[in-house]
């Protein structure tokens, strides 16, 4: 049978994600893998009908299709999501009903679930039969027991299309509903005491509702507060994957266009970051996207540190709990504190008037006291992945986290804590004795645990 396998690597078939699938096509050569570029042509594919149609026209002859991607800032590339638009732009959806799909990724695991979720939910909206995802690690293909999991995968995804199995969705569709801001003049004007205010927005019609919201958050503060519109920013195209950066934070693309300067100048330098724009195919556009993707060139560092950030959102983001989570991690890991995100989903124009009020005051009021909230799962877990990576097969390729990390203390691996590492050898030992046991778990356990907790409340009093 035939495979139409959409390629989502910028640097098409170089890319590691193409050595996956170049694995199944020779451990199934039976079976045809027409792997198109799309990632690295999009700009063709743009520009040329005739190319997009050539795509279609290959996707409609294929028995199923495969969405082969690498991971980029938490989802698809810039340009692959680009694709994803054009798709219902061009009133192409179609093409895709019916037809059975898979998902295939590449990356450190660093939340691969949330791009599994977002093409998932692309694959049911384009009303696929999906099969399956397999998320590989990026060195898997090395590993003779991964490979043998691949093969597997690629088995469960041909039988399933010629044996015509039934499927589900995961996702209900998306349901936007028609609500028209009114908003009121702001009652009270917010001193930002200083604090630099960075709006930034993909708007192209200030009569929507995202434009009538930003020009309400802005009319809450007293002093004019800067904002930039992303079509208006010299960007040249999405991040490449070249990895250039990873020696010492240096973008390929140089002065070749003004997006290093304008995140340096602009968005480092803000206290305070306001990121606003429509939802659009479950994530905001992929202009979005291309301002994340090519921040990367701060690789796996942090580079929003300290600093307050909300978000003004038009559409159901209620519907779409990925994308919530999504920029939840993407702010926590930056180190930064997400103050709040606004919605056009409120009932009544005073109530998203309030909201939008109270965004502009909380952040100018944390800014102040510099408050960031605690880490969760999202930045813990993720800066654990990064570390153990970094300090392990990535740290060749990515000399410049490496030296971060090290000075930053976070190779804070907890095996360096000899205390703890006696304290535990002997414990365990103790348990051996089975009166020991017994004492330990039935009679002291709760009580010890809170123990170092009651000293420190101790000296408080």
């Amino acid at each position: 049978m035939k495979i139409t396998v959409l390629n989502g690597s910028p640097k098409g078939h170089l890319s590691v994600t193409m050595q996956y699938v170049n694995f199944i096509q020779i451990k199934f050569p039976r079976h045809e893998l027409k792997i198109l570029n799309i990632a690295s042509t999009i700009k063709k594919i743009e520009k040329d009908g005739k190319a997009f149609q050539e795509i279609m026209d290959e996707v409609r002859s294929s028995e199923g299709v495969l969405w082969a991607f690498p991971l980029y800032y938490l989802l698809v590339s810039s340009q692959y999501k680009r694709f994803i638009e054009l798709i219902w732009e061009r009133e192409a959806v179609d093409v895709f009903k019916n037809k059975y799909t898979a998902l295939l990724s590449t990356s450190i695991h660093f939340f691969d679930h949330t791009a599994h979720n977002y093409m998932n939910a692309i694959c049911d909206d384009l009303d696929m039969k999906f099969l399956g995802s397999f998320s590989a690690g990026m060195y898997d293909l090395l590993s003779e027991k991964r490979r043998e999991r691949l093969t597997l995968f690629a088995s469960e995804f041909f039988d399933g299309i010629q044996n015509r199995i039934p499927t589900s969705k995961r996702f209900s569709p998306v349901l936007y509903r028609n609500f028209n801001f009114v908003p009121s003049p702001a009652g009270h004007k917010i001193n930002t005491q200083g604090k630099r205010v960075l709006i930034l927005t993909d708007l192209k019609d200030p009569q929507t509702n995202l434009g009538k919201m930003i020009e309400r958050l802005k009319n809450a503060f007293a002093e004019e507060v800067k904002v930039i519109n992303l079509h208006d920013l010299d960007i040249k195209g999405g991040c490449l994957g070249c990895i250039q950066c990873g020696y010492d934070y240096q973008c390929s693309y140089g002065d070749q266009d003004g997006y290093v300067q304008f995140y340096k100048n602009q968005v480092k330098k803000a206290d305070i970051l306001i990121f606003t724009g429509t939802i659009q195919d479950r994530y905001l556009s992929s202009r979005w996207k291309m301002f994340f993707d090519r921040s990367f060139f701060h690789t796996h560092t942090p580079s929003l540190v300290g600093k307050q950030v909300g978000f003004v959102l038009s559409g159901p983001l209620r519907q779409i709990p990925n994308l919530r989570q999504i920029f939840e991690a993407y702010t926590e890991w930056q180190q930064a504190n997400l103050v709040d995100i606004v919605t056009d989903e409120e009932e009544e124009s005073k109530e998203l008037d309030a909201r939008l009020q109270h965004l502009a005051e909380q952040v100018i009021h944390l800014a102040g006291i510099s408050y960031v909230k605690p880490k969760t799962f999202l930045s813990v877990g993720g800066m654990k992945i990064f570390r153990d990576d970094v300090w392990g097969k990535l740290r060749f390729p990515f000399q410049a986290d490496h030296h971060f990390y090290k000075k930053h203390h976070l190779y804070d691996f907890p095996q360096r804590d000899y205390k703890a590492r006696m304290i535990n050898a002997l414990l365990i030992l103790l348990t051996k004795i089975p009166s020991m046991r017994k004492e330990i778990y039935r009679k002291r356990m709760k009580e010890e645990m809170v123990k170092p907790f009651q000293k420190v409340l101790e000296k408080m009093k």
